[in-house]
């Protein structure tokens, strides 16, 4: 089920009005209903892949509950193995199969041996790599002490499945979203304007801002070799707002939607267009995965403790393995190497944690210096995500050498103004709230109530205008 879509419109004012009219004084019914509607919400994709999340769930609580008994280590590294390869071998089927085939039997006629394979027609289950890597984190924070398992199977089958974040997250952790479900939640109505406010403010970067880039990056990105450098250039701009409002517009929605049930989930973007480095630029994009990555996989391999070349190694790990679990495209892979590349300067020269509060958090404007180091490391996220939307690395290469050819500073071929100004809006708006957790949250609630109410009906009546039929997001497919 799309957050776009009429479905949607429907499911959660009757969730919403079930959960709180009927089930508010009984805890367990409420993580129950919680249950059944996150299976009805993912069943609407496909009811067959509900058994996916079912079994995944059954297993992870299995091992929690044999993991507080057992003091062997061999044994609690045994279970803990489990957990992995169980949650990981759906995720490399469904996800990698057909990559890792093609590849191989590629190695092998290079080398002169003549090999064939049989490729699958596998349907990727929606939301995969993120409920996999939610209930992971459940199996690895029991293992090291740091969570006690869970006894309340319902809780924690609510967990895994929370309708909200379950398709493309944020991927909560365990320690911070499972004991949310313990406790007694009371309808407050400030936070649930809240929600909605912040659910609105979602819709507009998903259906204002990305559902309009999209029209002209598909145009520019499918038709690269018709188009000048200048054009290819704001083809990718414009792809850059498109999955910035695309996918942290998911996020709001999400986090909103949570907020109306009564629960907190943690930001996912921190406004990663003004990072001065690249560095910082992690620290604000996709804040749930990077951190997952950080904790469970960069600091156990050494982090950036070690001799130079472990620390190379460390952040070439942590960025290609990031760039993988986006897709099974060596695009991707480029990608994340890209990104090490840029962020590799900075670990070295040890200023990596130079930009830790966001730009100007005491001013109202940036200074020159921050505005050409905000326009350096968007300008270079840029032409990484050249990798990310190409289809392969063929046509990624085109489409750079096209960039930079000799028609790069001749007028665009596309420049619809209309868009230009949504997004300048777009930027102003982000601008002024960058110092919250997401732009609305306080932007014009000192305005008398007269005010507040046409900047919301204004935002309403601009997502209705540029509505587009059940878009997806980009998200969905990783």
């Amino acid at each position: 089920m799309l957050f776009n879509s009429i479905d949607f419109a429907i499911f959660l004012p009757t969730v919403f009005l079930l959960y709180w009219l009927l089930l508010q004084k009984n805890l367990k019914l409420q993580n129950a209903f919680i249950v059944v509607a996150s299976y009805v919400f993912y069943a609407w994709w496909d009811w067959r892949f509900l058994s996916l999340i079912i079994f995944s769930t059954f297993v992870d609580f299995w091992v929690g509950k044999k993991l507080v008994h057992e003091n062997n280590l061999s044994r609690r590294k045994l279970l803990l193995w489990i957990s992995i390869l169980v949650n990981l071998s759906f995720l490399g089927f469904f996800k990698y199969y057909n990559f890792f085939l093609d590849n191989f039997i590629n190695a092998f006629t290079f080398l002169g041996i003549p090999v064939s394979g049989r490729a699958l027609n596998i349907i990727l289950p929606v939301g995969i790599s993120f409920y996999t890597f939610q209930t992971l984190s459940y199996s690895i924070d029991v293992y090291r002490k740091n969570l006690k398992p869970t006894t309340d199977f319902i809780a924690f089958a609510a967990f895994v499945s929370f309708f909200p974040q379950l398709v493309a997250g944020p991927i909560e952790r365990a320690t911070n979203l499972l004991p949310q479900f313990y406790k007694e939640r009371k309808f407050n109505y400030f936070k649930a304007i809240d929600g909605l406010r912040q659910i609105l403010w979602g819709l507009f970067k998903k259906i204002v801002i990305a559902d309009n880039c999209a029209y002209y990056v598909n145009t520019i990105f499918e038709n690269h070799q018709e188009y000048s450098g200048s054009t290819l250039a704001v083809g990718a701009v414009f792809f850059a707002f498109q999955i910035y409002g695309d996918f942290s517009g998911y996020s709001d929605i999400a986090i909103g939607t949570a907020r109306l049930f009564g629960f907190n989930l943690k930001q996912n973007f921190a406004f990663p267009y003004f990072s001065r480095d690249i560095a910082e630029f992690w620290r604000r994009w996709h804040i749930s995965l990077s951190t997952w990555f950080r904790d469970y996989l960069y600091i156990p391999l050494g982090g950036s403790r070690g001799s130079k070349g472990k620390q190379v190694r460390n952040v070439f790990i942590i960025f290609l393995v990031s760039g993988f679990w986006h897709g099974a495209n060596w695009t991707f892979i480029v990608w994340g190497g890209l990104n090490a590349l840029y962020f590799l300067p900075l670990l070295l020269t040890r200023i990596n944690r130079s930009h830790l509060e966001i730009v100007s958090v005491h001013k109202k404007w940036p200074s020159f210096k921050e505005i050409f180091q905000i326009l350096t490391t968007f300008g270079i996220t840029c032409l990484a995500w050249i990798f990310f939307r190409a289809e392969n690395i063929e046509h990624a290469w085109s489409y750079l050498k096209g960039v930079f050819s000799s028609s790069l500073f001749s007028i665009p071929q596309q420049r619809p103004s209309d868009l230009f100004l949504l997004i300048l809006l777009f930027i102003s708006i982000e601008w002024m709230g960058r110092k919250n957790l997401y732009a609305l949250e306080s932007f014009g609630i000192k305005w008398k109530r007269p005010l507040r109410i046409i900047l919301y009906f204004a935002l309403l009546i601009s997502i209705l205008w540029y509505s587009r039929s059940d878009q997806e997001f980009i998200y969905f497919q990783f």
